[in-house]
């Protein structure tokens, strides 16, 4: 169980696997506009993402976002944040956030790490206000990745 103030998460098992993928798929569909091309997450393996990352979902009810996270070495990624859209807007993506940040110190990591479109501003922008910051910008043959990093 992973606690951030009024936030519970849970490790996601095996039967979580359909409603992860819903809400995925729900979360990052509109960047697919934005974007111009698929968004990564929408063409992962979640059948290897459950087996090589941490999931986590929303501990009580109805899974409402997933938080999925790659432990290394230097640091912790955070592969995705994933609300479904019924419930975006109401904190879950920030507490999401913290929780990640609160697993890394768990895991004796002080380095957070991510990606997102670089033309997604919204984005850039909310991970920006949490205290990240763009360490590079990647010229992919589809896409601009921004990866950002936040020391804790």
């Amino acid at each position: 169980m992973l606690k951030n103030g009024d936030l519970a998460l849970r490790r996601a098992v095996r039967g979580d696997f359909d409603r992860v993928v819903a809400i995925q798929r729900a979360a990052y569909a509109r960047n697919r506009v934005l974007l111009g091309v698929e968004p990564s997450p929408l063409l992962a393996d979640y059948e290897r993402i459950f087996t090589d990352y941490e999931v986590w979902v929303t501990a009580e009810g109805r899974i409402e976002s997933v938080l999925i996270l790659e432990p290394r070495a230097e640091d912790l990624l955070i592969w995705s944040i994933a609300t479904d859209p019924q419930h975006q807007q109401a904190g879950l993506g920030r507490a999401m956030l913290a929780a990640a940040e609160a697993r890394a110190c768990d895991l004796g990591l002080d380095t957070m790490r991510l990606y997102t479109g670089a033309i997604l501003d919204h984005l850039v922008g909310w991970y920006e206000r949490h205290g990240y910051v763009i360490e590079r910008i990647e010229e992919l043959s589809d896409r601009t990745v921004a990866h950002m990093v936040k020391r804790l």
